[in-house]
């Protein structure tokens, strides 16, 4: 009796191991969702371009102002939309609302349920998460850094190392407790046609 106690201990504390590792890797594929891989790649893109390589003059602010401005919104906004497949089988996209989702086009989103795919607290939370998440990329480059205040860089060394470390970390544990389960624009649907034939 005493190796099943032990048999069963050690199955329950691997599984339980197994669990936390599974919601673990979970948590970091949805930290990793979280940005829209097209805006941070255009914030990449075009930063050392308006930056002028973190040499700014007047305009160089401006356009980098703008950048990040439009970059955090859309950050923002990715959030909020979703994806449904249509009973032709084509992924149609439209932004959550508290009735249900909104369709940007799809001639058959009146003949669907789209109910489900409500606004929720959680997406707030995703929203907030997301505009953090790249403001910390964003702000800290160096670039950004260089540009917009110079003395910054030198002075507050540590605060650049931790602070994307602590907001990754911060970030990793909400998506844990807050999972995302939106496929919006640039993320594919993971339902079925027979899913969305209800």
């Amino acid at each position: 009796m005493a190796g099943e106690n032990q048999s069963s201990t050690s199955t329950s504390n691997t599984t339980t191991k197994k669990n936390v590792g599974e919601k673990t890797f979970q948590g970091l594929g949805n930290l990793i969702k979280i940005l829209p891989s097209g805006t941070v790649f255009l914030f990449q893109f075009l930063n050392p371009l308006l930056t002028n390589k973190g040499s700014c003059h007047t305009v160089n602010k401006y356009l980098t102002g703008a950048l990040l401005i439009v970059c955090g919104i859309s950050c923002f906004f990715s959030s909020f939309t979703d994806s449904y497949v249509g009973s032709n089988g084509k992924v149609y996209y439209g932004v959550a609302t508290k009735d249900g989702l909104k369709a940007f086009s799809g001639s058959d989103s009146s003949k669907k349920d789209l109910s489900k795919h409500k606004l929720r607290f959680s997406d707030f939370v995703h929203a907030f998460l997301a505009l953090a998440v790249f403001a910390v990329i964003a702000l800290l480059n160096s670039n950004i850094v260089s540009c917009f205040y110079p003395s910054f860089e030198s002075d507050e060394k540590k605060l650049i190392m931790a602070l994307p470390v602590v907001i990754g970390g911060i970030s990793s544990f909400v998506f844990m407790v807050f999972p995302s389960t939106r496929h919006g624009i640039g993320y594919p649907s993971t339902q079925t046609k027979d899913d969305s034939s209800e």
